[in-house]
């Protein structure tokens, strides 16, 4: 018996759940992509799959729907890869083990993906369905959203006839989301030389954090275990001499990481001062932190004395000053639109190599030229301190039209529908939407979706009733767009 078999739409809960048995992280989207063509082939479907293995599935207007421009319905396919440290999972093999609890569903430890998921299973069963009143659809399913919107960005539009636009990657029932912020990741290489040296090796842990979506969370004041490090480290330098050999954390730069782990060399006298200063700063984190993080765990391991290839002093103090002094968090609010944030930076990864210390931040913003103020900061810092930048995944904001028949018709049907008017927001999170804006003339765009919960973490929850309902108001929507 399937997980999901009881949950309503039934249709559209069996697509998910067969998309969840395959692995469909991003950068390993290959076999979901073929299962999408596959999908096609047996329901006699039109469709093109490109070199990066994005897929568009065309299904005909029915009929009286013959004469009504194409409606185009787009989401992505790839999913983010998180998991609790305690959940054996490999993403590249395993499927996901969903549960349902208390009206969601979830995922037993990792992300869900139901950011996107959802979306392609909206997609497949509107493309199989017999009953469903609707103009010619284009159903779009992207790759690599989550590692820099890449599929949208080297996307031939030209297979495309709609101006009309749904995107379904919202994950706020009531909501219609009518312009996004534009972003970039940005990679800062900062060099290290090693020397050798003896000590007691301690790996310092940063864990309990709620970490989150850099774009849809980063306004809640949630830590980010990668800069919590960066304040570790540097006050431990008051308190006692120590090396650092590496510093790890997060696996998404637009995701906020909820652990890093540091290794460090001391002195026999040195311990007893890393395990007080870990507890009491853990204790003044966790009272700063009330309401988000109160969870905050600093741990100590003691692997014994070890020779070990230690960071030279001079790339330690490189290393902590670029923790020490780059952005986090929200920068700037919106002038203009109350509540939005206009722009933020989320340094997302840490990795250590032998002669650098990679870090990758999500930097957003809906003004352009802000986006890019933030860049030049973080490469300045970075050359500053001999360092290599480099900006990856650049994408545009999605601006707002002031003109939009879609958004203006999806309104009053909701209206109709609900007896209260949606909610007709911008959002500081990063969607395709401004890149198809970009490249399709006259693009009339909008993005729903039903509710979610943190997703981008291994507490991600899809809520069952919310996606019913988003359902049968895009159905309400299609059956409405007759001209």
């Amino acid at each position: 018996m399937a997980v999901l078999e009881q949950c309503e739409p039934k249709r559209v809960f069996h697509y998910f759940e067969e998309i969840c048995k395959i692995p469909h992280g991003s950068g390993n989207t290959k076999e979901i992509s073929d299962y999408l063509v596959d999908f096609a082939k047996e329901q006699g479907l039109k469709y093109v799959q490109d070199d990066l293995n994005n897929v568009v599935i065309y299904k005909e207007a029915t009929e009286g729907y013959e004469n009504a421009p194409a409606v185009i319905l787009q989401g992505h396919m790839d999913m983010v890869c998180e998991k609790r440290p305690d959940v054996v999972h490999d993403f590249t093999k395993d499927g996901l083990k969903l549960s349902v609890k208390d009206g969601y569903v979830s995922a037993n430890g990792t992300t869900l993906g139901g950011d996107n998921g959802i979306a392609v299973a909206y997609g497949l069963a509107l493309l199989e369905s017999k009953d469903i009143p609707h103009p010619a659809l284009e159903v779009l399913i992207t790759v690599d959203e989550e590692i820099g919107l890449l599929g949208a960005k080297d996307f031939d539009c030209s297979v495309l006839k709609g101006k009309r636009f749904i995107n379904l990657d919202s994950e706020a029932e009531g909501s219609i989301w009518i312009s996004c912020a534009g972003g970039l990741s940005a990679y800062s290489r900062i060099p290290v030389q090693r020397v050798e040296a003896e000590g007691v090796i301690l790996t310092v842990k940063i864990s309990g954090l709620m970490g989150g979506h850099s774009g849809a969370e980063i306004d809640k004041k949630r830590a980010n275990a990668n800069v919590l490090m960066g304040r570790f480290l540097y006050g431990l330098k008051k308190k006692c001499e120590y090396e650092l050999v590496s510093v790890n954390g997060g696996q998404k730069d637009n995701a906020i990481p909820r652990e890093c782990t540091a290794v460090l060399a001391v002195g026999e006298e040195g311990v007893s001062e890393v395990l007080s200063y870990a507890s009491w700063l853990q204790g003044k984190l966790r009272e700063e932190y009330t309401g988000s993080d109160e969870g905050i765990t600093l741990s100590v391991e003691n692997e014994g004395v070890k020779t070990t290839e230690i960071m030279h002093p001079t790339s330690r103090e490189r290393v902590l000053f670029y923790l020490m002094n780059i952005p986090f968090g929200v920068l700037k609010m919106s002038g203009t639109i109350e509540g939005l944030v206009e722009t933020s930076n989320n340094i997302g990864i840490l990795k250590t190599e032998d002669n650098e210390v990679l870090a990758v931040s999500s930097v957003r913003s809906s003004v352009g030229a802000a986006r890019d103020a933030v860049a030049d900061k973080l490469e300045y810092l970075t050359e500053f301190l001999g360092g290599e930048f480099e900006i990856q995944g650049a994408y545009p904001a999605w601006e707002y039209r002031k003109d939009s028949p879609l958004r203006d018709k999806m309104a009053k049907v909701y209206e109709e529908m609900y007896g209260e008017k949606p909610n007709v927001v911008a959002i500081h999170a990063g969607l395709e939407c401004g890149l198809f804006y970009e490249k399709i003339e006259n693009l009339d765009c909008v993005s729903i979706g039903p509710n979610m919960k943190d997703i981008h973490t291994s507490e991600e929850m899809l809520e069952i009733a919310s996606v019913e309902r988003v359902w049968n108001y895009l159905v309400k929507v299609l059956e409405n767009l007759k001209d």
